[in-house]
């Protein structure tokens, strides 16, 4: 049963139970959910310190807005006392710090629950790791819990947690929310203080908060983006939504179309005003601009965050247990390398152009968001990780599913994937906004869900 943070935030406070009690009801749920993959490593005795440090700070009335507030913790964000891995067996060391986004959170009285696993080095979406096993899909063990972030989204899903972080390079934080059937939120890069991550592409890298529910989502954002948490929701028919038909609702799982449609029906209904729009140029500039920008950077990055570790890069890829990831990474040795002018081109002219279509297509149809399925399918079986099938063809597993979500990410746009309703598989929808109208899209993200929770 999943768990609401604000509820169980109230629960502590009210005396309802200790902090001390949660973490020790916690260390019994994690043994079990370690066989699904979930979780990397936790601190029992830790947790039990901990909770009690919490319960005693809540008797002195000196508790934060997050006091007591265990976290699920992706494995490559660095915590001061729980290895960093990012997934692979080369890393081992502990950061002696946190992450400053992390830390944003500790400030305010949340708590480190446990390390969740991800797919290897958090370069791909199925979380399929070949070093730490698999994270099992709690709506279907069998199935995927998508990636990169799979271990914080199935945590979540599962209820062991209430909330936790993700990150999100092209749709990690909420690939594996849509897949598990809970809300993953990719903030406009840079609202939260960089540095503590293991890196993939500083461009596009971001923390990403999930939970079960948009206002959690909203309370752990305010916290590490420093504002203030404003629970205000617009009224549904002040609201002006693009539908975006070309690409984004293009080719979907009968199950995805289906559900995605139906949430469009509610919103009508509801007073929303739907808009069917496309932004100009973008798929075009994203072709030219996605992966020229990840691959390069990685290929810098990657290496100087493992020599800062006593790593070599070629010690750590031999390491790498996901044939996926092993493949990706030395299609980019030697001459085989991302070119610097694709690279440079990418950042400056398609990313360019994309963040600038981006913006003007905001304005001159003066919405409040773009809505689209999160994922073109839902999950599959676990071990698909070359191909998938998609409405009678194979097709690549990484870009297929990280169609919709992947130009949010070159952008740096705040985009936060939502459960929608029915039986089945989980489903997810996407909200995306204008870079840097964060806490306005949570608001409208709100409104969205209250609509679809009648």
């Amino acid at each position: 049963m999943q768990v609401s943070l604000r509820n169980h935030i109230r629960a502590l406070q009210s005396g309802e139970y200790s902090a001390e009690a949660y973490a020790g009801s916690l260390i019994e749920r994690f043994e079990g959910a370690k066989a699904g993959g979930a979780l990397i490593s936790f601190d029992g005795p830790a947790l039990l310190d901990q909770g009690r440090a919490s319960d005693e700070r809540l008797k002195a009335g000196q508790g934060g807005v997050l006091e007591g507030a265990f976290l699920a913790v992706k494995d490559n964000i660095d915590t001061s006392s729980l290895p960093t891995t990012g997934g692979t067996r080369a890393l081992t060391t502990t950061a002696g710090q946190n992450a400053p986004s992390l830390q944003r959170l500790l400030d305010h009285g949340a708590i480190v629950a446990g390390k969740t696993n991800l797919h290897e080095l958090a370069f791909g979406i199925t979380s399929n790791n070949g070093a730490f096993g698999p994270v099992r899909n709690p709506a279907d063990p069998s199935m995927i819990a998508g990636g990169s972030s799979g271990g914080t989204a199935a945590a979540i899903a599962a209820g062991l947690l209430p909330a936790g972080l993700g990150t999100d390079t092209g749709g990690s934080s909420r690939i594996p929310a849509a897949l598990c059937g809970v809300v993953g939120f990719r903030p406009t890069t840079d609202r939260y203080p960089r540095g503590g991550v293991v890196p993939l592409s500083s461009t596009r890298d971001t923390v990403g908060p999930m939970a079960t529910n948009v206002a959690d989502v909203a309370l752990l954002d305010a916290a590490m983006a420093g504002t203030a948490v404003n629970d205000d929701i617009p009224a549904a028919d002040a609201l002006r939504i693009a539908v975006p038909r070309r690409v984004l609702w293009d080719d979907l799982d009968p199950m995805v179309a289906q559900r995605c449609e139906a949430v469009l029906q509610r919103l009508a209904k509801a007073g929303v005003t739907l808009v069917e729009t496309d932004p100009a140029d973008l798929w075009e500039d994203n072709a030219a601009a996605s992966f020229p920008i990840v691959l390069f950077e990685t290929m810098v990055e990657l290496p100087a965050y493992l020599s800062a570790r006593g790593i070599s890069f070629d010690e750590m890829l031999a390491q790498v247990q996901s044939p996926d990831v092993r493949g990706v990474l030395e299609s980019q040795l030697g001459d085989q390398r991302m070119p610097e002018a694709a690279y440079r081109a990418a950042l400056t002219t398609h990313r360019v152009s994309m963040q600038r279509n981006w913006a003007a297509w905001f304005e001159a149809n003066r919405i409040d968001a773009a809505i689209f399925p999160t994922t073109p399918l839902v999950a599959r079986p676990i071990g698909q990780d070359e191909t998938v099938r998609l409405n009678g063809q194979d097709l690549p597993t990484f870009p297929t599913y990280i169609r919709n979500t992947d130009h949010g990410s070159v952008i740096g746009a705040p985009g936060i994937s939502l459960p929608t309703p029915g039986d089945g598989l989980p489903v997810g929808i996407e909200l995306d906004g204008a870079v840097g109208q964060d806490s306005w899209l949570l608001k409208v993200a709100a409104c969205v869900q209250a609509i679809l929770d009648r």
